[in-house]
């Protein structure tokens, strides 16, 4: 499990901005079993954690070197124009109840229909939500496509594969992703340019 540092924070509000400009991190830790903190953690060790472990894998966050927490990354601001972290909270769920989080899918490979028919890709669906235990959620879902032989055939979530324990809160018959042929792709980008004009002509 991966483990991040951190640090009773004593700056708040508008003085969080100093923090920043020292490349530290504003924080909050909490959760049903223990009370709010105010924590720092470095941005540059924060950023390379939060790359491998997401918003769906447990971190082990260490507070001043001597308490350990079981965490999630709750939310993360960033700053809009620099898209670089701002705030955290860190959230320690109960070990023993599932949780509902969302989770990324990753399509992997080529589709034969995209290499042998000219067909274009298409992701209907980027996430899901899924329930489980914390320490059973997936910090991402892979899917390889390579199977996709026609402009016909399509990954539904059904064919996702999870691990025990886990659940996908969605329905399993919705597709996730197809290859679609050159014309019906440009037809689909067409629609809401269309769409948007006739609107404007009724006005």
């Amino acid at each position: 499990m991966l483990t991040l540092s951190a640090k009773i924070r004593k700056e708040v509000g508008r003085k969080t901005k100093i923090l920043r400009n020292r490349g530290v991190l504003p924080a909050v830790l909490y959760g049903p079993k223990i009370k709010n903190e105010n924590i720092e953690v470095g941005l540059k060790e924060f950023e390379k954690v939060y790359q491998e472990a997401g918003q769906s894998s447990l971190i082990s966050l260490e507070l001043e070197g001597k308490k350990k927490y079981l965490v999630l990354v709750h939310d993360l601001s960033r700053d809009f124009l620099e898209n670089t972290p701002t705030h955290i909270d860190f959230y320690q769920p109960s070990l023993t109840e599932k949780i509902e989080v969302k989770v990324p899918i990753v399509l992997e490979g080529e589709a034969e229909a995209v290499k042998n028919l000219g067909g274009t890709l298409i992701k209907n669906i980027a996430e899901v939500i899924v329930k489980a235990l914390p320490q059973n959620l997936p910090k991402e879902i892979k899917v390889s496509v390579i199977g996709l032989k026609t402009f016909e055939e399509t990954v539904l979530i059904k064919d996702l594969k999870v691990g025990e324990g886990v659940e996908i809160l969605r329905n399993p018959e919705e597709i996730v992703a197809q290859v679609r042929p050159p014309e019906k792709v440009e037809e689909e980008l067409k629609k809401p340019i269309e769409e948007k004009v006739e609107e404007v002509e009724k006005v």
